[in-house]
């Protein structure tokens, strides 16, 4: 098959779930077939979480980051059903980097689903529900974000403000314990932000308030098995390709507390030669980010059956 020799695949992380998400991908039977797998690893019905919810059930983390995972893969599996479509790179946004180390082969499918459902509970567990908070700052550049945080976390009054994700030029998500968080979103707007939207979420992930569940982290991840990546793997916390297991256990206990550099990554892509972008998982979250990061590059959203097919076409098109 020809292919373009430059496309990568990315998966998403929490945030891109939805009760029926899975409903148009019926034409392959590679995805429920995986969503029966993950349920017999955990002795959780995944299928009928994903179609019938409820919703505040699907977005438990302790569900949502199993959930993310098992879509991810079966959406890929999907993808590989159709031909000769494996990458040259590939990458995940926060939780989705663990689907990223599985599509690499790096990371078991049966490894990875305990792994991410005990790093779930590590992360709600970190910080008391409620006194956590993230925000997406719109439309200031990344450094004038980085010295809003500064000014918080050097104030007089306790608060915690660090960034979290930078998705995309003029996006970055910040995170910290709640007054921080407030008092960020207060001196954004007063820069010259265009918006500044607090999420909703409860737990402050990729900050320093997620060091108890980093220690929890790097003591459950001596347990893991890993392999060298068969795929390039690019990682959230230092864009950077490791080869050595105990470098991707480390950099995984990194991301907890460091931010997701996700606009650094797609550069990467590019600068390496990608021309073509596959999110695989429902919804299109990714994809948008990568059109703001770079309008040259041709984003791709495997968002259901018809989906896929396009994707392929266009890869056949263009290569």
């Amino acid at each position: 098959m020809n292919l373009p020799e430059k496309f990568a695949c990315v998966f998403p992380g929490q945030g891109s779930q939805s009760t029926g998400m899975m409903a148009g991908y019926a034409d392959f039977p590679v995805v429920r077939e995986t969503f029966s797998e993950a349920s017999d690893i955990l002795g959780q019905d995944f299928w009928a979480l994903v179609n019938d919810g409820p919703a505040d059930k699907l977005n438990l983390t302790v569900n949502t980051q199993p959930l993310m995972l098992i879509a991810g893969i079966a959406v890929y599996r999907a993808w590989q059903s159709m031909g000769d479509m494996k990458p040259v790179f590939v990458a995940g946004h926060s939780l989705g980097e663990y689907t990223a180390l599985v599509a690499s082969e790096a990371l078991a499918f049966a490894d990875a689903l305990p792994l991410v459902r005990f790093r779930g509970e590590a992360m709600q567990q970190a910080v008391p529900e409620g006194t956590g908070a993230m925000a997406a700052i719109l439309g200031l550049d990344d450094e004038v974000v980085r010295a809003v945080c500064d000014e918080v976390t050097n104030s007089s009054n306790g608060e915690l403000l660090e960034p979290a994700n930078f998705n995309s030029p003029g996006q970055v998500v910040i995170a910290g314990n709640k007054a921080g968080v407030l008092h960020g979103m207060e001196l954004a707007r007063a820069k010259g932000a265009k918006r500044a939207l607090m999420l909703p979420v409860s737990i402050p992930s990729h900050c320093s308030l997620m060091s108890r569940a980093a220690a929890k982290m790097q003591q459950r991840l001596e347990l893991v098995t890993l392999e060298a990546p068969k795929i390039p793997l690019l990682h959230n916390a230092d864009v950077q390709r490791h080869k050595n297991t105990d470098s991707i256990k480390e950099v995984l206990i990194r991301q907890l507390s460091c931010p997701v550099r996700w606009t650094e990554i797609i550069r990467s892509f590019v600068a390496g030669g990608v021309t073509h972008v596959v999110e695989c998982g429902p919804g299109k979250v990714l994809s948008g980010l990568n059109k703001r990061i770079d309008a040259g590059l041709h984003s791709l959203a495997l968002t259901d059956s018809a989906a896929l097919s396009y994707a392929k076409s266009v890869l056949m098109r263009d290569a």
